[in-house]
């Protein structure tokens, strides 16, 4: 019996790790002349795929779930895949990939604005508490002091892609409890692909790529390694077991551990790129997480009859990146 909850903190923690390995493999690609925007078709592109095959099983017997739910699968394409990803690739362009991640982040903290604009929901003092941390994290993050490179443009990517994941979050709870998150998942992904592709045959995206060597980690090496990071390891891997995990955990829970994904993607960019942020922005990114882990824990403590659906999606969650 206590196997199960150890068997889905592993698989939860793997799903972090793997989903922390994104902005690294894509920085090698950006760094060797690729486009964020074809980084991110790619991506996307080739898991949704590989993931097909899962989500046709996943729907025997559910097909009518899919029409009441396009609009939804699209939004999730157009947010949550193809706004997150782009501007969370864009951001790692200017910012290290930790201090883009943290940024990203900051749409947990958007979710709780929404809900009291929208839902008339004013946030309890411990969601008032984990924002304001979270904000002066931010503040430390940012280096407005001014010891460390400061990137306007990367810090807009940055937030460009914390919208998206807000995005994600709202659209994720309200989705249709009949329909499998893997099937969420590949058809959003398939989504946001298409649109992306279709967006830049038009010039309006920069859609450039390289098919040579790439830097990574210090060695040359052919451009498909990071490619298959991107899409087998940082997307196919990341969203089976993220799934696999909160069937166990649940999806309270296992949002917690996926806060872990910032501490793996730091401690990633310091292994391969060489990256570490300054003592400051580590001392704002624990505070940034600490912020979002109150949050999530008011979440927690909330009343489950609330007539709202709460920002955490209520079946398996897929990415905290946009993933």
């Amino acid at each position: 019996m206590h196997s199960r909850p150890a068997a889905g903190v592993g698989l939860a923690l793997l799903s972090a790790v793997t989903f922390a390995t994104s902005g690294t493999f894509a920085r090698s690609l950006i760094e060797a002349g690729w486009s964020a925007e074809s980084a991110v078709i790619a991506r996307v592109g080739v898991a949704a795929l590989v993931l097909a095959i899962p989500a046709l099983l996943s729907l025997r017997n559910k097909w009518q779930v899919l029409p009441s739910n396009a609009a939804a699968i699209g939004l999730f394409g157009l947010l949550g895949v193809a706004l997150a990803q782009v501007c969370f690739f864009n951001a790692v362009r200017y910012l290290p990939v930790g201090v883009a991640l943290l940024l990203e982040y900051l749409g947990i903290i958007l979710v709780v604005v929404w809900m009291w604009l929208r839902h008339g929901q004013p946030p309890r003092r411990l969601t008032i508490a984990g924002s304001v941390a979270a904000l002066a994290g931010l503040a430390f993050v940012l280096d407005l002091a001014g010891t460390a490179d400061f990137h306007p443009v990367g810090v807009l990517w940055g937030l460009g892609a914390a919208f998206g994941l807000a995005g994600y979050f709202v659209l994720a709870g309200r989705v249709d409890p009949r329909l499998p998150s893997v099937a969420m998942a590949s058809g959003g992904m398939a989504v946001g692909a298409a649109v992306l592709l279709l967006i830049g045959l038009t010039g309006l995206l920069p859609l450039h790529a390289t098919f040579g060597e790439v830097t990574f980690a210090g060695q040359p090496t052919s451009w498909l390694v990071p490619i298959a990071g991107l899409s087998l390891v940082a997307a196919v891997i990341a969203y089976l077991t993220g799934i696999a995990g909160t069937r166990i955990l649940g999806p309270r829970l296992s949002s917690f551990v996926g806060l872990t994904e910032v501490l793996f993607a730091v401690l990633i960019a310091w292994l391969f790129l060489n990256e570490l942020p300054t003592g400051w922005q580590l001392f704002g990114g624990a505070l940034i997480v600490a912020g979002v882990a109150l949050v999530r824990l008011d979440e927690l403590r909330g009343s489950p009859s609330s007539s709202t659906p709460a920002p955490a999606p209520p079946e398996p969650e897929l990415a905290l990146d946009g993933r």
